[in-house]
């Protein structure tokens, strides 16, 4: 098509399998250039990446010549083979089934870039343990605009587990 425009912006979140905290900081870098490599040479922009040590954000440009599900494929299988290949873990390293893919228009992409690199603030204050609490507890019905605005969580646990009714 000659004169086709897109503006696709894709927030990714994805977490080690069972959220082992395996991300270690010695070479979390050396992990986050691998992916950004992976992702141009997919033909993606990288706008931002970061992770804490159970899992990674990255948020692209995304190429509408690439579905989202293979990009994902392609980026956790590559990476964790890669992992495995530098025995970065001991034993083997696996990165959960699934994902969270979450779309933005261009008016948003500097706060999620800003919201992507201050992960680790973020999580001094927010974490998975405390969004799990508050949704079993019911308190999650109380605070559910707060907690929607963090909508990679419920990507990251599974929501079988997890009980929304009021107690």
């Amino acid at each position: 098509m000659a004169n086709t425009y897109t503006q696709l912006y894709i927030h990714f979140v994805f977490a080690v399998k069972y959220r082992a905290a395996m991300l270690d900081p010695a070479w979390d870098e050396r992990l986050r250039l691998y992916i950004i490599a992976i992702v141009q040479n997919n033909g993606h922009k990288m706008l931002a990446i970061n992770n804490m040590p159970d899992h990674l954000h990255f948020f692209i440009g995304l190429n509408p010549k690439q579905a989202i599900s293979d990009i994902l494929r392609i980026v956790k299988s590559d990476s964790s083979e890669w992992i495995n290949k530098e025995k970065l873990v001991k034993g083997k390293f696996y990165w959960q089934e699934g994902y969270g893919a979450f779309s933005h228009s261009k008016s948003q992409v500097n706060n999620v870039v800003q919201y992507i690199l201050n992960q680790q603030e973020h999580h001094k204050k927010e974490n998975f343990v405390t969004i799990q609490a508050y949704a079993v507890t019911g308190r999650f019905l109380q605070n559910r605009k707060k907690w929607l605005s963090y909508p990679h969580y419920f990507a990251l646990c599974d929501v079988r587990r997890l009980r929304f009714e009021n107690h």
